[in-house]
């Protein structure tokens, strides 16, 4: 027996100590990360459909500034690289798609470093952040560069890639918060905002395309439906009471976006159901408060940055019992 001493005393077992999870599970985080591109891709297309090249150059840069400051940083603090498990491609794909089209290329990048490196892997790497990292990125790039970022252009004129030559204009959402309104018969300007051809970020202009990733995400149980249904619910409540469009609240700016992509974030988010729940009410309560007195339209990413702060106080107040198997109660 090769646990027995020559003295006949048993060997103490091995004292493992190792973070969580502690549970195996033949789902990683590399096909995790997977399905999530997957849902990513017909947004991100898209996206370059309707706004030409800018749009394609800044997803190609702030995912390779991503992945390359990612690598680049754990070579330095001489950690294994994690470039397999796609982690640093989704924040890098996230942050190109909440943000314009035509942000200047090297910005995109700054805030595609800042994302990883600063939100991510200061507080350990993948699994210990606190704060989603593209939008931290995003916040970084809005307040450093608040005039890029409040820049849009209007969707090209079929498929042209073209750098210059676009026409500025507000987004639905800057409108309506600046009093303009939206051009046009009221359910023209909500079929617009549905389908997605109109101004905004680049990911977040088709409601369609978002609610088709929504539902793929949900089938192949990559994400959980409480945080996106609770902060959409919410938003619409408090739109409704806050004397705005509700319908118009929920479909237009990145409600949805964040709804989907977001707030279902694994590491950021709560752990427990009714945490969940908590969550994306919190989330789309404040993007609405935000958008109503806030000096900018938007107010999705504060939210949500918001909420990650209250994450490990409802994971307190909410516990989550692991390897416990509630009785069941005996029959008459």
């Amino acid at each position: 027996m090769s646990d027995i001493k020559n003295d006949g005393q048993r060997k103490a077992p091995p004292l493992l100590l190792a973070s969580s999870p502690h549970i195996a599970s033949p789902v990683n985080s590399a096909a995790l990360m997977r399905n999530m591109l997957i849902a990513l891709a017909p947004v991100s297309v898209f996206g370059v459909v309707i706004f030409g090249l800018p749009a394609l150059l800044n997803i190609i840069v702030a995912v390779a500034a991503a992945v390359a400051g990612e690598a680049l940083f754990r070579l330095v603090i001489r950690q294994p690289l994690r470039v397999k498990d796609f982690s640093a491609g989704v924040s890098g794909l996230l942050l190109a798609l909440v943000i314009p089209p035509s942000m200047p290329l090297w910005m995109t990048a700054l805030g595609s470093l800042f994302a990883v490196i600063v939100a991510k892997e200061f507080f350990g790497g993948l699994g210990a952040n606190v704060f989603n990292p593209a939008l931290i990125g995003r916040a970084f790039l809005l307040m450093s560069f608040p005039a890029a970022m409040t820049s849009w252009h209007h969707p090209q004129n079929g498929f042209a890639f073209a750098l210059t030559d676009v026409t500025s204009g507000a987004t639905p959402l800057a409108a309506s918060h600046s009093g303009v309104g939206f051009a046009g018969p009221y359910w023209q300007a909500v079929k617009e905002l549905f389908f997605g051809y109109r101004s905004g970020c680049t990911g977040e202009t088709s409601i369609l395309l978002i609610l088709a990733a929504f539902f793929f995400l949900l089938f192949t149980k990559t994400i959980d439906w409480r945080a996106p249904l609770s902060m959409v619910i919410a938003s619409f409540v408090a739109a409704f009471a806050l004397g705005l469009d509700p319908l118009f609240a929920v479909l237009s700016g990145g409600l949805i976006f964040g709804a989907v992509y977001m707030v279902t974030d694994y590491v950021t988010s709560p752990l427990t159901p009714g945490g969940k729940i908590i969550f994306g009410a919190g989330a789309g309560l404040i993007s609405i408060l935000i958008r109503k007195w806030g000096s900018y339209p938007e107010g999705v990413s504060y939210g949500i940055l918001i909420m990650n702060c209250a994450v490990p106080f409802l994971n307190k107040i909410l516990p989550r019992k692991y390897g416990f198997v509630p009785k069941k109660k005996e029959g008459k």
